[in-house]
């Protein structure tokens, strides 16, 4: 699979350069026939890049990738095979250089071509216009062998020259030594102009565009003293991505801080941004934060991909018990429902499609966020801006002269807010929020040790949802294996399934990019607030007590919870003890 977004020359080519140049033209020009064909773009995709390019200049590829009209890897694969070429394969890359004393850099720039294997007879070169004649003799004559020409992004060529033939001097894109520069009128302007080039252009486009080919949620972009790391956030966990030099991170940095709308001069202060763009068809807004580290500044983009998220509790991994215990309080007319659980865990896309539920004509719903993270239609969202005095607390008091039925909290996160929660639950609203707690009964406690008193926790809180993701197993490769007699009896297994005990592990293949899992699921816990829970509450009942009289009611715990998804294939055990606390705590 292509990595590298870069040029497009070779999509749509603007220029011959010999006689046999032209044979490859005319297969070019009837590639965005091909594209339409396959239904990998269509008529409005294609009039819009035409009149862009009429306006702007550019090349038609280029633009509908820009556009995320298509998707890159469906690009590249698509004109390989259009053009008769092979397509150059992340395994395929050359661990050393090759000709270096033969082949001049510039000249491998020049051309955007760069060798990856050679032998006696020929040399396979990778290149963004497989049907550059001119390219292919000269390398041909100076290294004596016949060319073999693969298709590659510039993205993906400039990276192996940089990697292979450039040596990285220490320096920064912008000539000074790692760290800071300084910040004089000239120096932001050459920041801005490096921003603006191509070759940071495409790399800021490659970086964002393989995360959302691969399903991240996260990008982090890393400087360190010797390199700059990129790494995604799939699935819940990090993994390390290709990454540009060393000396393109101020560029690169500069040109998402300009992508997002932030002060290119302040590098010494924490900023959040917001990007928002197109990419593999779909529309996706990135929340962008910046913080000074010691070589340079780290920033993290988290993809809120509107598209494919849909709000809906029935798809979200309840069980059918705990769904229908939470839809029951969800319909209560007033009082508070809660949704614990560490960042990161789902909470916010649980309240969504609690609010989803719940909207109707008939019902004013009112939400404080910050960030608001997707927009809700026939819902009032409103953003929290410290720096304009509109804290949680006071868009709260706010609203509820705006005659709400339904009121979202973003989170508790002091006395002042969680009192003034309170007094709308017991003015007659239902309120949903947050709270970062380890499990459902803890959420109590916290209250408590918030200031609150427990008489009006007892009046208002009618249940707590506590939640973790855990990732999937890929039903591709997953595996069966008997667990031993000792971890039956250990973790009561039998109690879960009917029959032998059966357990599942991951295995890896190409469909989950050999992790084993593809895909996230959640594992609940809900504490209905009943009257022998108010009981204890009231009687000053600590965490463990109350968790104690929910088990003893019937309650499941995340740890049971997902144990069942184990035993059903869903997810591994592994995975489970992973996200859950102490295993044997939560479970006997």
């Amino acid at each position: 699979m292509i990595h590298g977004f870069g040029s497009t020359r070779a999509i749509i080519a603007e220029r011959a350069t010999g006689p046999s140049n032209r044979d490859h033209l005319g297969k070019l020009m009837l590639f965005g026939e091909r594209l339409l064909e396959k239904g990998l773009i269509g008529n409005n995709d294609l009039r819009r890049a035409l009149a862009m390019q009429q306006e702007q200049g550019g090349l038609i590829g280029e633009l509908l990738m820009r556009f995320g009209f298509v998707r890159e890897a469906d690009l590249f694969q698509e004109l390989a095979e259009h053009l008769g070429v092979p397509l150059l394969a992340r395994e395929d890359w050359p661990e050393e250089p090759i000709a270096a004393d033969q082949l001049n850099v510039d000249f491998l720039i020049n051309a955007r071509a760069v060798p990856v294997a050679i032998d006696d007879a020929s040399i396979r070169l990778a290149m963004a216009e497989p049907q550059d004649e001119f390219t292919r003799k000269g390398v041909a004559m100076l290294l004596g062998r016949r060319v073999d020409p693969l298709l590659a992004g510039g993205g993906e060529i400039e990276s192996l020259i940089e990697r292979l033939y450039v040596v990285d001097d220490g320096e920064d894109a912008d000539g000074s030594e790692t760290g800071w520069a300084g910040d004089d009128d000239e120096n932001i302007e050459h920041l801005r102009d490096m921003a603006s080039e191509a070759p940071v252009i495409r790399a800021v486009n490659q970086i964002i565009n393989n995360a959302v080919e691969q399903g991240a949620s996260d990008i982090h972009i890393e400087p360190f003293e010797d390199e700059l790391i990129v790494r995604n956030r799939i699935d819940g966990m990090l993994h390390e991505q290709d990454a540009p030099p060393r000396r393109m991170t101020a560029a690169i940095i500069s040109r998402v801080k300009i992508m997002g709308r932030l002060n290119i001069a302040e590098r010494r202060l924490p900023q959040d941004g917001r990007i928002q763009l197109r990419a593999h068809g779909k529309e996706i807004d990135l929340r962008v934060s910046t913080v000074p580290t010691l070589y340079g500044e780290s920033v993290v983009m988290r993809i809120l991909d509107r598209e494919s998220i849909h709000f809906d509790l029935e798809t979200m991994g309840f069980s059918d018990a705990v769904l229908a215990e939470f839809r029951e309080t969800l319909s209560m007319p007033h009082g508070i429902l809660l949704v614990t659980g560490p960042t990161g865990s789902g909470k916010t896309t649980t309240l969504y499609a609690a609010l989803n539920e719940l909207n109707a004509p008939h019902r004013k719903i009112i939400t404080v966020e910050d960030p608001v993270e997707y927009q809700l239609f026939g819902i009032n969202q409103i953003q929290v801006s410290m720096k304009a005095g509109l804290s949680f607390a006071s868009a709260l008091r706010a609203i509820v002269r705006q005659d709400p039925d339904v009121i979202m909290l973003g989170e508790m996160r002091d006395l002042e807010t969680a009192q003034t929660a309170i007094q709308s639950a017991l003015t007659g609203h239902t309120v949903l929020s947050t709270l970062h707690t380890n499990d459902a009964p803890s959420a109590v406690t916290r209250l408590i040790d918030m200031g609150v008193e427990d008489y009006l926790i007892s009046s208002t809180v009618n249940g707590v949802l506590a939640q973790r993701l855990v990732r999937k197993l890929c039903t591709h490769c997953r595996e069966t294996y008997m667990p031993s007699p000792a971890l039956v009896n250990e973790l009561r297994l039998r109690e879960f399934t009917e029959g032998e005990p059966l357990l599942w592990k991951a295995s890896g293949c190409g469909e989950c990019n050999h992790s084993g899992y593809r895909g996230r699921t959640v594992i609940h816990e809900f504490l209905r607030v009943d009257d022998a829970i108010r009981d204890k509450v009231m009687a000053h009942a600590d965490a463990g007590q109350l968790m104690q009289l929910a088990r003893a009611q019937g309650m499941r715990t995340m740890a049971e919870d997902g144990l069942g998804k184990a035993l059903r294939g869903i997810t591994s055990l592994d995975e489970v003890m992973r996200v859950t606390r102490e295993a044997e705590d939560a479970i006997i």
